[in-house]
């Protein structure tokens, strides 16, 4: 079965599923009516993006909320929102590697790239010297920040149905 079809079979139920359950339907329940009733008119003919920014600012302020009125992706609500300087602190695979994650991110800053397999390669040159040099300073977190940007890079590349790519960023971290 693939993912679009799980989703289609069960739409993001599960997302959240640490939350209070009761506490989020109630609240959910009040501004889902209250957002219903406020563009319901006009949803239609609005674009996904305005209809994200509609919601948050009418009080929808949870994403997974957001994900099931609109019918997006938790990234690409995530990053209109983010876009729109609404949310912060909000990092997945899809998220940008050029806004502050941690302490690490500006060592790793605009350093992902797999456009062509030379491009991917490049990338991998210089996750591979920030991870010797965190090596060298005994700082495993940095280490660690190396190879989930080497994951993300494989995981992207391979979604974006670029395997070599993907298997360039694959065999580094097959080697760590």
């Amino acid at each position: 079965m693939t993912t679009e079809e799980l989703i289609q079979e069960q739409p993001l139920t599960f997302e959240l599923e640490y939350a209070d359950a009761t506490r989020e339907a109630e609240a959910a329940s009040v501004v889902e009516r209250e957002v219903d009733e406020a563009t319901a008119h006009d949803a239609e003919a609005r674009t996904k993006k305005e209809q994200i920014l509609a919601l948050y600012e009418a009080g929808t302020t949870d994403i997974a909320q957001i994900v099931r009125q609109v019918g997006a992706r938790p990234s690409y609500v995530a990053q209109v929102l983010q876009s729109a300087g609404r949310l912060t602190g909000y990092f997945d695979l899809y998220t940008t590697t050029g806004r502050e994650q941690n302490v690490y991110t500006r060592f790793f800053r605009n350093v992902l790239s797999f456009k062509t397999v030379e491009a991917a390669r490049e990338s991998v040159q210089k996750i591979d010297r920030l991870y010797n040099y965190f090596e060298r300073l005994g700082d495993r977190a940095g280490q660690h920040q190396a190879m989930v940007l080497a994951l993300t890079g494989k995981n992207r590349a391979r979604w974006s149905g670029k395997q070599e790519e993907s298997d360039v960023f694959g065999q580094w971290l097959a080697a760590h």
